[in-house]
């Protein structure tokens, strides 16, 4: 297999996977274990080519973001969303610098599978319990931040399942309406992530080291596959629930559990 054809493959998950709440870095991490090892410059910036195609699919919402300053209501969305952000920043940057964090092996991401798939189904529940709502608090903006941070922490959590979750446990329980602003929230994320993990690399010295062909290939997988998969995604939870991703988040931990040798 080339290594072309290989960061295809690696493209094409993480766009499927990305938005989904399955988690990318656990199937990621999952493929390399068979593919190879790819750089973590790598696997964030092909994080990166998924989030470009949320500002694809919302480039509408972004544009009447960017356009209603003037109103209370789309300048209060946006402080919301800054919030998050910063939140994530402020208390994701020391984690990552003082590498609090598991593992990048197959028996974490498996543990992580199973138990954030056995999470989303409860949380959906006690979430439909409440009053439909569309309304993004700053207790939700607050907690989708540390969700994400959550997510960095614990490989196969899933950064879109622990935050739209969390964002309906606290009320946001309309799913399009928390699918939104989680995935708003992830663009300047991840984007931030990318250029983080960029400049790391170029300080470093480590830029020479990376396949820069691999990377543009599966960033435009990324990309692609992106797109259609959130479209396909919002459309499918306006009158579905989560559950078939629960249970196939425990389905592949258990498997993988069951499968893998002891550390591996």
């Amino acid at each position: 297999m080339t290594d072309l054809f290989t960061a295809l493959l690696l493209g094409i998950i993480e766009g499927l996977t990305e938005f989904l709440p399955i988690s990318s870095t656990g199937h990621l991490l999952i493929a390399q274990h068979w593919l190879g090892q790819r750089s973590d410059l790598f696997n964030i910036s092909i994080q990166a080519g998924a989030i470009l195609a949320i500002t694809l699919v919302y480039r509408e919402r972004l544009w009447q973001l960017a356009t209603g300053w003037g109103a209370a209501a789309e300048r209060d969305y946006l402080l919301k969303i800054a919030v998050a952000f910063l939140v994530t920043a402020v208390v994701g940057l020391p984690v990552r610098l003082l590498g609090w964090e598991l593992p990048e092996t197959v028996t974490p991401v498996a543990w992580a599978l199973v138990i954030g798939g056995a999470w989303m189904l409860v949380a959906e529940r006690l979430g439909e319990r409440g009053p439909p709502s569309e309304s993004v608090t700053w207790k939700i903006a607050i907690a989708v931040g540390l969700a994400q941070v959550l997510a960095g922490v614990f490989p196969g959590t899933s950064r879109s399942a622990a935050a739209i979750f969390m964002a309906m446990l606290l009320g946001l329980n309309r799913k399009p309406k928390a699918a939104e602003f989680v995935f708003l929230v992830g663009i300047p994320t991840m984007f931030a992530a990318s250029g983080y993990a960029l400049l790391e690399t170029v300080l470093e010295g480590g830029a020479g080291d990376e396949d820069w062909a691999g990377l543009a290939v599966a960033f435009a997988a990324a990309t692609v596959t992106g797109f259609a998969t959130v479209r396909w995604l919002l459309g499918y939870i306006a009158s579905h629930r989560f559950t078939p991703f629960a249970w196939y988040r425990i389905g592949l931990g258990a498997a993988l559990l069951l499968g893998m040798p002891a550390g591996g």
